[in-house]
């Protein structure tokens, strides 16, 4: 195209020479190169996927300064703390961010290639460059993590990268903007990211996709816990502790949480959320499931326990930025069922129900009744 464009271009100074009009030749050029950007585009959709198929989704780490400065220098990013630690440092990012960056920068260039010589201004290459580098990212690139999202064999920890990825890649809008004024010599305006609003909308439908892998990934997780229970429910007396499937399900909890500190503080609440309501509910479906037809009240202290490791793990705010509380809601139902059980309370349930400050306001009575058969 880049050929023809030529072509189209010494034809017209030949035909101008001879005192033609080559307004509608300049037109036919114009279309040319709306053409050109789209097959760029489809271009670098070929380079995105092969970038996302060879990453591995785990942070840079480098072991001398030699490549500390290699990354640097190929990604706008300035940490005074990690510049003052010692070696081997640990990047949050993955190889994945400086590769696109550096990606982007590429398709910056080729699209410049066609607008040369086409008696634009300064202003019509820039507004091109940028709108072209825009929908670079939020289309097609985002397209691509879509599309990887769905792959199964995605682990937890990789969309969680993929998350904070996006994130440094949001941020280096602004340096990406800088780099097209310095190309074009047009006075700088923000098109490209919202920087001003945090994290910006850019990779919003990737960022959307990525956060219900993370909900949908964290429960098939607690679901292979969850599928070692094995209550006796005749038990006559509790343990005295909680069960081992409860206790592996909690440790692999706060372990999962600790990696989630780079995240969006919205994403991480979010999958604790899920996480909390999946277990509660979880805990319920166990004891009014249509396999069990006794339970002892053994059975019940023993779930009780158990209950209440998952109440202290949601107590200590596994992830920041929640209300005091928030996740115990999560258990309220299983709590209030547990405890009317436990002290045999029903004057007090029968007496106040469906009064709004009910202390068993969340007990179903159909929930009772097949409890209590």
């Amino acid at each position: 195209m880049l050929k023809i464009k030529n072509l189209i271009m010494l034809f017209n100074t030949t035909l101008r020479n001879y005192g033609y009009s080559v307004n509608q030749l300049f037109d036919l050029l114009h279309e040319i190169r709306d053409h050109y950007n789209e097959v760029l585009m489809q271009r670098w959709v070929q380079v995105f996927r092969e970038i996302l198929d060879e990453e591995s989704f785990l942070p840079i780490q480098v072991s001398s300064q030699a490549e500390y400065d290699n990354v640097v220098e190929s990604f706008p990013f300035h940490d005074k703390a990690l510049e003052l630690l010692p070696f081997p440092k640990r990047f949050p990012f993955s190889p994945l961010v400086p590769k696109v960056y550096q990606q982007v920068k590429e398709f910056i260039y080729a699209c410049l290639k066609f607008s040369e010589d086409l008696n634009l201004s300064q202003a019509e290459v820039d507004d091109m460059i940028r709108k072209s580098t825009n929908l670079l990212l939020t289309r097609s690139f985002s397209g691509c993590l879509s599309s990887l999202f769905r792959k199964p064999s995605l682990a937890l920890l990789q969309v969680i990268q993929i998350i904070i990825d996006t994130g440094y890649l949001e941020e280096a809008t602004v340096y990406l903007e800088e780099f097209v004024s310095n190309i074009t010599g047009a006075p700088k305006e923000s098109h490209m990211g919202s920087r001003g609003q945090g994290q910006s909308t850019m990779f919003r439908v990737a960022r959307d996709d990525a956060e219900r892998q993370i909900c949908d990934k964290l429960k098939h997780k607690l679901d292979e816990f969850l599928e070692l229970e094995n209550y006796d429910w005749l038990l006559v007396e509790p343990k005295g502790h909680a069960s081992s499937f409860i206790t592996d399900l909690i440790a692999f909890l706060q372990s999962i949480f600790l990696s989630f500190t780079n995240l969006p503080a919205e994403v991480a609440q979010e999958a604790c959320k899920s996480a909390c309501d999946h277990i509660a509910k979880s805990l319920l479906d166990f004891m009014l499931s249509d396999d069990v037809k006794q339970i002892s009240m053994g059975a019940l202290q023993q779930l009780n326990l158990d209950t209440i490791q998952c109440e202290q793990f949601a107590a200590s705010e596994p992830v920041t930025g929640l209300e005091e509380g928030a996740l115990l809601q999560y258990f309220a139902d299983l709590r209030q069922l547990l405890d009317l059980f436990m002290t045999w309370d029903w004057p007090t349930y029968f007496h106040d129900y469906g009064q709004e400050n009910s202390k068993y306001q969340q007990v179903n009575p159909n929930t009772a009744i097949i409890l209590l058969e």
